[in-house]
């Protein structure tokens, strides 16, 4: 089974190509360039450069938030264009998964936070069991101080992980129990999507293009700036 994976949930943008358990090609660049100039023609020049075309791929797999409303609809975009035109099956990759699954089979807690801005991250906690990764909490947007909270009540080790952390390292760096992910395995990249994308579908979770849908824990900032505007209007402001 080919997986083509996209991940444009963050600043980091990727993409990979596996087949069965071995990584073929990936593509990853954290440069501040948006996503919508980076991330077709990383696709394209990946599978050039790797020998193979969109028409062998079995399975669109795309991390599906939450992360930024304009990166996850990018991605999004791109994702439901190939499968629709491809006639392929789409898996939706929750962010916050696949960047905890970058940490593989250890024994302490794994934390992924990404920074949603406004003091909040997203955030959920994992563990591994019997080889496979446990989510232990809800997807969350929450306070990095409720974070650190939960954080505190395991009483065992933490580890961190993904663009959150350089946010918010000073305060977690206070806590001797909270360990950091090294760089090569800290960030939302493609391999993990598509990792993860695959024990996804064998279980059955792909999708046609046309019935994915994004994960969104808060409302975009234009959401909350036309209900304020529209409160104000209500109260004759």
């Amino acid at each position: 089974m080919k997986i083509l994976a996209l991940e444009s949930s963050a600043a980091a943008c990727s993409a990979a190509l596996c087949e069965d358990e071995f990584l073929l090609a990936q593509s990853f660049q954290n440069s501040g360039l948006t996503h919508s100039r980076t991330l077709m023609p990383m696709v394209q020049s990946m599978l050039e450069h790797c020998g193979h075309t969109l028409a062998e791929v079995d399975v669109v797999a795309v991390a599906a938030g939450p992360g930024s409303f304009t990166g996850l609809r990018i991605g999004a975009a791109t994702a439901k264009g190939f499968a629709l035109a491809l006639d392929k099956p789409i898996v939706a990759v929750p962010t916050l998964d696949a960047l905890a699954y970058n940490v593989f089979e250890t024994n302490k807690f794994i934390c992924p936070i990404m920074d949603a801005r406004r003091n909040q991250v997203y955030a959920a906690f994992y563990m591994w069991e019997n080889d496979k990764l446990i989510r232990l909490t809800d997807h969350m947007a929450e306070s990095i101080e409720r974070v650190i909270e939960i954080a505190e009540m395991l009483e065992q080790e933490v580890i961190f992980l993904g663009d959150g952390v350089p946010v918010h390292r000073e305060r977690l760096e206070q806590n001797p129990a909270f360990l950091f992910a090294p760089a090569h395995c800290n960030m939302q990249r493609a391999s993990a999507v598509a990792a993860l994308g695959a024990i996804m579908a064998e279980e059955g979770l792909a999708k046609p293009g046309n019935a994915f849908e994004l994960i969104y824990l808060r409302k975009s900032q234009a959401e909350r700036e036309r209900e304020a505007r529209l409160a104000k209007e209500e109260a004759g402001e």
